[in-house]
């Protein structure tokens, strides 16, 4: 209930603007003062303010997806362990429970009220990725026991002091905690300017409190989003997709029904869920839903619980899409980022203009672990982006993480944090599928060794098996490989680096879109001069 006078439109407008300024500058505070190369280089990260009913309203502009799309279920959960109405300022909860959390141990989420004269107003939230969260990761991992510590519903900070215990036995299972928790502290550093931030703006606005803005946004959003699938022709309209799995492939059959009051995506038909942790839980895949729909239907329409609302998610319990507690789930992305694909190929047989074909997801990580020359331990995740999908007037761009929007490390950074060199970093020529709109390409990145001690490399990747599908006629892109010294390497597996080896990587291609027989003759020249020409009997004569 807002205790003010009631808002303009013009009003609501401007202080919606505002808070997603402040959000992008609270964003901006966490990456400057992080510790990890996951955050400061890679924002693998999110930063929201919440309602005190737990709905998410506003965000920084680089917030990954997922991570706004779990954030409101998270905050739920952790309300219902510690009521709003007991908490006090400078609280802080956190979780990382995969199951009521983005969906794998290593997101951890954090959540603090902002109070003003002693009422409650909101609350600023975060989920950031982070790579140490002890345990053994492995894509051989049997169930979630195996992937690190998970930290139930704790209050991590009380009136501003750190819960000593707990942070004590987060950093006993951690191999480098001065990162994660200097993580953790600088995500502090940021809530501290969003609140002083945030209770500026409502004093210069002259704004008692944020009800009366929030629920507009939500309601708009919401309203924005059903217009949009309400244009549609109501139907129901399908997608199956094959994806290279583990010792099997798997797959997702999707059937979406469209209707004026909103889309219902269910994935009734698809895998069971494995004993490998390569397995999503229901929360991120939802988000992964409602982005998808948002991006093809309505891409203006801020991301938040108001247009969540509109998109009505149902998966199979024990399927690979809904994994119960406690499968083995660290490489979640490896079923999620299959969604996004799935929604565009059910969209494309009745919204064709407004969908992608297949992009390199899910994306590709390595993950390096061993021994700096000083002996201390050192943790690195590289993140390995493909070609994008073609769309409906324009190439796919090449080497762009989608549906996760994370940024790729420089080489350098790299090279100065752990004893890798990178050989190579490359276009991969003729990898776009053709079509008349080609599919962007991957790149090929070569990373060499140069430790006296053994390094154990962690990798989990997909389409190397079933390459990323062109659409309405376009050619399939390239399907990606792993190599070690020149010998083909399985896309899940860990193996011990020795001083010289060096690892290979060819990232998958994006499939083409419609015939190739229609690509304008520019097009065609440009790509064989450039060697972007996509190879195989696909290609144009």
């Amino acid at each position: 209930m807002s205790s003010g006078p009631a808002l303009s439109p013009v009003q609501v407008g401007l202080v919606w603007k505002r808070l997603l300024g402040l959000m992008d500058e609270v964003a901006q505070a966490f990456v400057r003062v992080a510790f990890s190369a996951v955050i400061r280089e890679n924002w693998d990260m999110a930063m929201a303010l919440i309602d005190r009913q737990g709905r998410q309203f506003a965000q920084s502009s680089r917030s990954v997806p997922s991570f706004i799309g779990t954030l409101s279920q998270t905050a739920r959960a952790l309300l219902a362990e510690f009521p709003a109405e007991a908490l006090a300022p400078g609280d802080v909860l956190a979780t990382n429970d995969s199951w009521i959390g983005s969906g794998h141990l290593n997101d951890i989420t954090l959540l603090r009220p902002i109070f003003r004269d002693g009422r409650l107003l909101c609350f600023v939230g975060s989920v950031f990725h982070s790579v140490d969260i002890g345990g053994a990761p492995s894509p051989h991992a049997r169930d979630a026991f195996e992937e690190g510590l998970t930290i139930p519903p704790v209050k991590l900070y009380r009136a501003g002091e750190e819960n000593r215990d707990a942070i004590a036995f987060i950093a006993a299972n951690l191999r480098a905690p001065e990162e994660t928790l200097g993580d953790i502290r600088a995500q502090l550093a940021a809530f501290t300017v969003a609140e002083r931030r945030l209770l500026a703006m409502l004093a210069e606005e002259g704004i008692a409190d944020l009800d009366a803005v929030v629920a507009e946004v939500l309601d708009r959003s919401e309203r924005s989003l059903r217009a949009a699938i309400a244009a549609l022709p109501p139907g129901r309209y399908s997608d199956e997709l094959t994806a290279d799995g583990y010792d099997k492939p798997f797959t997702i059959r999707c059937t979406l029904t469209v209707g004026a009051g909103g889309v219902e995506v269910d994935f009734a038909g698809t895998s069971p869920q494995i004993e490998r942790p390569i397995n999503s839980v229901l929360n991120y895949t939802a988000a992964w839903c409602a982005y998808a729909v948002k991006c093809a239907l309505d891409p203006a329409v801020p991301n938040n619980d108001g247009a969540f609302r509109a998109v009505t998610v149902r998966a199979p319990e024990g399927s690979i899409l809904n994994a119960r507690r406690a499968a083995p789930v660290w490489a979640r992305h490896l079923a999620g980022h299959y969604v996004p694909a799935a929604i565009f190929g059910a969209l494309a047989k009745v919204a064709p203009e407004r969908v992608v074909a297949d992009c390199a997801a899910p994306i590709w990580t390595a993950y390096f672990r061993g021994q700096q020359p000083d002996g201390r331990a050192f943790v690195r995740m590289v993140f390995l982006t493909g070609g994008h999908g073609a769309r409906m007037g324009s190439d796919g761009p090449s080497c762009v993480s989608f549906p996760s929007n994370i940024a790729a490390a420089p080489v350098e950074e790299l090279e100065a944090s752990a004893p890798l060199r990178v050989r190579e970093k490359a276009l991969r020529p003729g990898s776009g599928g053709a079509g008349r709109f080609r599919g962007g390409l991957g790149q090929r990145v070569a990373i060499e060794s140069l430790s006296d001690t053994p390094v154990m490399m962690t990798i989990r990747h997909e389409r190397v098996l079933y390459p990323p599908r062109g659409m309405l006629g376009g050619g399939d892109g390239a399907a990606g490989r792993n190599m070690l010294n020149g010998a083909d390497l399985p896309a899940k597996t860990q193996v011990a680096l020795k001083r010289g080896d060096v690892v290979a990587f060819e990232t998958p291609g994006g499939g083409g879109l419609l015939p190739v027989a229609g690509r304008d003759p520019a097009a065609v020249a440009a790509d064989a001069a450039e060697g972007y020409a996509p190879a195989g009997k696909d290609a144009p004569a």
